[in-house]
């Protein structure tokens, strides 16, 4: 009986570890879209960056809606500084939003115009497998 629940619980450790290495990937493929796109946001491609976000968001917002309201709030701040991966959060339901596979990044960020800011953006999963962003907001 030992042996059996030996092997159950080496069973169990080996497929936590797998589903944490799944995880983990799926952070790190998430973290480097959303820095592709804060990439395109950098440079002023509101509309691009808006063509690169997920059906979810184009469907929520219209590209004119888009590239005027992030206008108005990344224009203020001036050129990005600095910018560091503060945490990622892999979720699968968020609030408002429909179920699937979501990673919560947020990033310590440094403006020009404002010493401290905390940037989170949201990619998702789409179904061709490719992560696009669905959210962002500065604090």
């Amino acid at each position: 009986m030992r042996k059996k629940v030996a092997i159950l619980a080496l069973g169990m450790a080996l497929w936590a570890g797998v589903a944490g290495a799944a995880e983990d990937e799926k952070e790190r493929l998430a973290v480097a879209a959303a820095l592709s796109w804060l990439a395109l946001v950098d440079d002023g491609g509101y509309v691009e960056s808006w063509n690169g976000a997920c059906e979810y968001f184009r469907k929520a917002v219209t590209a004119e809606q888009w590239k005027q309201s992030l206008g108005a709030v990344r224009s203020p701040l001036g050129s990005v500084v600095s910018r560091e991966v503060a945490s990622t959060s892999y979720q699968t339901s968020l609030p408002g939003a429909p179920d699937g596979e979501y990673v919560v990044v947020q990033l310590n960020s440094v403006f020009e115009h404002k010493k401290a800011a905390v940037e989170t953006v949201t990619p998702m999963l789409e179904a061709d497998g490719k992560w696009r962003v669905s959210g962002y907001y500065i604090k």
